[in-house]
């Protein structure tokens, strides 16, 4: 199918669900205030405390395992200061997702809980490859990730039959990308869709460059790019289990499996930390 006829799908099933083309009234004021230089820690934490939840949410990562603090966070504006203005942009856009991915979805095939898990997984493993492999900040990897495969809960919400009718169709015996039966049937793709809802958001391009490419099989890719940070990341969460569906493997560019076979100690040393750190996130993201 030609590209403007796979956006042009893409674009239907967003105004099919217009109302979560923008974020929910407090996380739309607070990212308008993300790129406003002005802003202060006080605009913040007056903005963050008309949605309780989020309060809740902040504080609870701020105090979780991953921080290890000798004391613990009890203010807004401690939190906020202490955990940096990329890290709240995550915080929002992963408070927003969590509504999504919460709506009871679990059948034999597909589970969104399954798919959060992942996308968490992929976040994680994406901060961490970036950081320790690369020595480069992590917050935009980590949104990356954890945004990648939004374009399939839009799917599930907008045409749960055909959506479905992908699910059951895809098999580990083809070989056969899953975009490519997303195409056959929904005239479309998620890296597409969700591309078209990182840039709705005003997300960093590098972020919405990610979505959209992170099951392209490029020739000549540059490993610390974050779609290729995110095909490593999702290659590496599905030998955890980690799978949108069961037996489902990460797709990796040639290029990439020659970076990780000359990286081959890091990885393995990446890949023995993860499941800790997953461990760590669990209680932080649970859809609980």
């Amino acid at each position: 199918m030609a590209k403007s006829d796979s956006i042009k799908h893409a674009e239907i099933m967003l105004k099919q669900l217009e109302e979560m083309k923008t974020l929910p009234s407090v996380a739309a004021r607070l990212t308008r205030m993300l790129s406003d230089e002005s802003s202060s820690v006080k605009d913040f934490e007056r903005v963050i405390k008309m949605d309780p939840t989020l309060v809740l949410r902040l504080l609870r990562l701020v105090n979780s395992p991953f921080y290890a603090l000798r004391t613990r966070v009890s203010s807004v504006s401690e939190a906020v200061a202490f955990i940096g203005i990329d890290n709240l942009r995550n915080l929002i856009v992963v408070d927003a997702l969590k509504n999504l991915f919460a709506v009871n979805s679990d059948g034999e095939k597909f589970s969104r809980k399954n798919l959060w898990m992942h996308c968490v997984a992929v976040a994680i493993c994406s901060q961490m490859s970036i950081e320790r492999i690369f020595g480069q900040k992590g917050e935009d990897a980590f949104l990356c990730g954890i945004v990648h495969d939004i374009g399939l809960i839009i799917a599930d919400q907008v045409l749960p039959d055909e959506f479905m009718k992908v699910c059951v169709a895809w098999n580990t015996k083809d070989n056969r990308k899953i975009i490519r039966y997303e195409d056959d049937i929904l005239h479309t793709d998620h890296t597409i869709v969700g591309y078209l809802l990182t840039r709705d958001w005003k997300l960093p391009v590098n972020v919405q460059n990610g979505v959209r490419q992170h099951h392209d099989n490029l020739s000549d890719i540059d490993p610390k790019s974050l779609p290729a940070i995110i095909q490593v990341a999702d290659y590496m969460a599905a030998r955890l289990n980690y799978t949108m569906l069961p037996h489902m493997k990460g797709d990796l560019s040639p290029s990439l499996m020659i970076h990780i076979r000359d990286n081959i100690k890091e990885y393995k040393a990446l890949a023995e930390d993860l499941p800790e750190e997953l461990a760590k996130a669990a209680e932080i993201y649970s859809l609980q």
